[in-house]
């Protein structure tokens, strides 16, 4: 889940998307998706400004969302539906407006609602919430969250990326998690226990130098580990580590287990020629698609997703907690999506009756339960239970794990601090930098840019 997220900072964007969203709108400047309905500016007037004005007829919301491949339609089939039957007296306009470019952000939704023509409802990337809030560009729904206890149905962490200074700006949909997926048939050949993974990282580094195999060119053709790969970002090593990324509301990049952390990351890139590591990788995307599936892997941080893809492979497999340093406590990390109103909604009390719905209990369980869902799980601990996805093989261990999962800092400058986690990692791959004063250097560098931010929101 490759997150290249566009940072926004509220003086300066703000207020020129003020100035310029009427003319980008009369340029008709919007791109055509696979199942866009954004035409035109009439079309986005009547699709994110929609109500009857037609007295005792039903409302109209408008629901923006950025899922291609079908989703409209078994979207609308297995929830919208249900919600509508449920409360005749609101319709549901639901709209494709893709991200931008490299982003899981919209800037149409922004444009919109500097333009004072906003969605009702938008689904929105969770991890955003903090930088939109920041912005004041969604509006906070806290009096709405409160008055119907939503807050405790949630996942903890979940919950958490919703809220900003104490405040709930979104209602959390569905949540992944991360384990490791490890090949059994390379753990026999390698003389391994297959049904023993590793539970400390010394353990997993033991194992992994067993499964190393060069051909007679000196290639990988077979690996134990690779630190980067799947979801081997920085973030994850760093909990896996014992880190912490905030203390007391202070971003720690430079934690000394997150250093630590980096440092493992770079002890690999050394010993086993990163040059040839990112060579074996780009071969098997060009010949094989995933490595992993490939069965060219021994060990791989992964998302519950990739379960959806694993029935057809050739070799034995299973899947366990990530290793920890200490192997006392399993370790993930999750996200997802959420849905919010955007500032400016003009349906604001319709729109919350449905993104109550949609993201509670009742609409959980509906899309949750689908006849197409594999591995997909809610953010609602009750509902993965009534799904039974707590004793689903395999996907149970990931289950299990969101009680206890990490979630990224919430904070206006969460992309900006991932954009830079992922450049010091990719530096210290590459053997351009010590690991502790790359981080160190990071944290200054965030430091700045969240004040900038700050200073702005004053």
């Amino acid at each position: 889940m490759k997150e290249l997220l566009i940072r926004m900072q509220k003086p300066v964007l703000f207020t020129l998307v003020l100035m310029i969203a009427v003319i980008m709108l009369l340029n008709a400047c919007a791109s055509r998706g696979n199942m866009s309905n954004w035409e035109d500016n009439t079309n986005i007037q009547e699709n994110a400004a929609s109500h009857s004005k037609q007295e005792g007829a039903p409302v109209t919301i408008s629901f923006w969302f950025p899922w291609v491949g079908g989703f409209q339609q078994e979207f609308y089939e297995t929830v919208v539906k249900a919600f509508e039957e449920a409360n005749p007296d609101i319709k549901v306009q639901m709209t494709f407006v893709e991200n931008s470019d490299n982003s899981q952000a919209s800037d149409k939704l922004l444009t919109a609602i500097a333009g004072g023509i906003a969605p009702d409802v938008a689904m929105f990337d969770r991890f955003l919430v903090g930088e939109w809030a920041a912005m004041g560009s969604i509006e906070d729904l806290s009096s709405y969250a409160m008055d119907d206890d939503m807050v405790s149905i949630y996942y903890k962490g979940a919950w958490s990326e919703t809220q900003y200074n104490g405040r709930t700006y979104a209602l959390p949909w569905n949540m992944d998690s991360r384990a490791m997926f490890y090949n059994k048939t390379m753990m026999k050949e390698a003389g391994l226990d297959p049904n023993k993974p590793p539970t400390t990282i010394a353990e997993l580094d033991a194992m992994a130098e067993k499964m190393f195999k060069k051909d007679s060119n000196g290639a990988y053709k077979e690996v134990g580990f690779i630190p980067w790969m799947g979801q081997g970002f920085l973030y994850t090593h760093g909990w896996n580590f014992g880190g912490e990324w905030e203390r007391y509301g202070e971003l720690t990049p430079n934690d000394p287990q997150i250093v630590k952390a980096l440092e493992w990351v770079q002890g690999y890139a050394r010993k086993y020629d990163s040059k040839k590591l990112v060579s074996f990788l780009d071969t098997m995307r060009q010949t094989e698609g995933n490595a992993f599936k490939a069965g060219k892997v021994g060990f791989v941080y992964e998302g519950n997703w990739l379960l959806n893809n694993m029935e057809s492979v050739n070799f034995e497999w299973g899947v366990a907690p990530m290793p920890t340093e200490s192997g006392d406590q399993s370790v993930t990390w999750s996200g997802g999506w959420s849905f919010v109103i955007p500032k400016g909604a003009k349906n604001k009390d319709q729109a919350w009756r449905f993104i109550k719905f949609i993201a509670g209990k009742e609409g959980s369980l509906l899309w949750g339960g689908r006849s197409a869902n594999k591995n997909d799980l809610t953010c609602i601990p009750e509902v993965n239970a009534q799904l039974g996805f707590d004793k689903k093989d395999n996907l149970k261990v990931f289950t299990g794990l969101l009680e206890q999962a990490h979630i990224r800092p919430v904070t206006p400058v969460g992309g900006y601090m991932w954009d830079e986690m992922y450049r010091v990692q990719k530096l210290a791959i590459n053997m351009q930098g010590d690991p502790k004063q790359l981080l160190d250097a990071m944290k200054k560098s965030i430091d700045v840019e969240l004040a900038q931010v700050m200073a702005g929101e004053r």
